[in-house]
């Protein structure tokens, strides 16, 4: 599977999130997109802190994001709502 994939009313993104973090940032490893998020991973603060990081990358309200599997997980599934994969790619920078 392709770390990006369009479904009907948005897209789908696969994403690996390793928590305390020295800073926010992220890339494309393999078939998912790597991000590092500053937040520990206790009581949803990375969770959290993944959705408003993506959601500003992208232009999005954080409302927007939503994390489809994976809430307890490192390896995480994300939808975003009326984008499509060419806009996220271009925000961020594939």
């Amino acid at each position: 599977m392709e770390w990006l994939r369009e479904r009907e009313g948005g897209v789908l993104i696969s994403v690996r999130v390793q928590p305390k973090a020295s800073r926010n940032r992220h890339s494309i490893e393999g078939e998912k997109l790597k991000v590092w998020i500053t937040s520990p991973p206790v009581e949803g603060k990375a969770n959290e802190a993944l959705v408003e990081y993506i959601s500003k990358i992208i232009g999005v309200k954080k409302s927007s994001v939503v994390i489809e599997k994976g809430e307890k997980s490192r390896e995480k599934l994300l939808f975003i709502k009326g984008v499509d994969a060419k806009l996220v790619k271009e925000r961020l920078g594939c």
